[in-house]
């Protein structure tokens, strides 16, 4: 006569409920480095199954993704000012306003504007530097280029007379009041 196995696997006792688990896969999972029952690993508010799905730890509580960003138990969900999208992750802040990283682009060139400096137009739309510059210059009076900063520089110096904007070496001084 053969000895009798057990058929089930022994794993460890469950975080949650302390029972054993045992069997095979589908019976129990493993996260932040805790053994559960896949029926114990659920959300702290609506008790929804968490096994493989996001699930947020916020004082020792599993969060499912919703009730993590609407129920309260995330401080304040971001939403990018750009697309209308909740931020789960890192948030760029710029303007006293949230954007994913991702989002917060040159509207001329495309080009990322995370850590680079910037400007806004009167219309909120955000614009390299060297893009605002092209783009919103004031053009001069006398040549109709336009009024850019020097190398180097982040700001034009332009003179103005009668409502009219010229490069410094453009301006002659006389006026037509023609």
């Amino acid at each position: 006569m053969e000895p009798s196995y057990s058929t089930t696997l022994y794993f460890g006792s469950c975080t949650r409920c302390s029972k054993a688990v045992h069997g095979g896969a589908g019976r129990g999972c493993r996260a932040m480095g805790c053994l559960y029952h896949n029926t114990c690993f659920t959300c702290s508010v609506c008790d929804k199954n968490l096994s493989g799905k996001t699930f947020y730890i916020l004082s020792g509580l599993i969060y499912c993704e919703e009730d993590f960003l609407f129920c309260g138990a995330h401080p304040s969900p971001e939403v990018c000012d750009i697309c209308g999208h909740l931020i789960t992750d890192l948030v760029l802040q710029a303007r006293g306003k949230p954007y994913h990283p991702s989002c917060f682009r040159c509207v001329v060139c495309r080009r990322s504007l995370e850590g680079q400096p910037f400007a806004v137009d009167s219309d909120s739309r955000v614009y390299c530097v060297s893009d605002f510059h092209r783009v919103q210059a004031h053009r001069c009076a006398a040549c109709k280029m336009p009024i850019l900063p020097t190398e180097g520089s982040a700001e034009a110096i332009r003179v103005v007379s009668l409502n009219r904007n010229y490069h410094v070496e453009c301006y002659n001084g006389e006026v037509n009041l023609t």
